[in-house]
This record gives C-alpha cells, structure tokens and sequence, in this order.
C-alpha cells in the first residue's frame, strides 16, 4: 500500500474510532468504548506507517 492510502486508512480508521467512542460514552457501552479507543490507536499506527514510507521515499530521492 503507498504510504498515501496508509495515511488515509490511518485518518478513517481513527475518526471511526472516535465515534465509536463517543457513541458508547453516550450509551454507557465500556465495551464499544473500548473498541473506539482500539481502532483509533490503529488508525493512529497505520499513519505513522504511511509517514516513514514518506520519510524512506524522501531520503531514497535525495541519494
């Protein structure tokens, strides 16, 4: 995957995390919660992917 769609797997994955979250806040659902706190953290990690394959590319083009 290029580090593009990493990043913007990354960005969906994190703002569905958050509503995840908020909408088991609203419905006292710990368990939704949860899952919200979980994907955001994954969508958290697929962008940091996406910016070190943009970080390589960088370097590699500079050599």
């Amino acid at each position: 995957m290029s580090s593009t769609g990493d990043k913007v797997k990354g960005m969906a994955n994190e703002a569905a995390g958050n509503v995840k979250q908020g909408v088991g806040k609203a419905t006292d659902n710990t368990k939704l919660q949860t899952e919200g706190k979980i994907q955001e953290k994954k969508g958290e990690a697929q962008q940091a992917v996406g910016k070190a394959k943009d970080a390589v590319k960088k370097a590699v083009d500079k050599s």
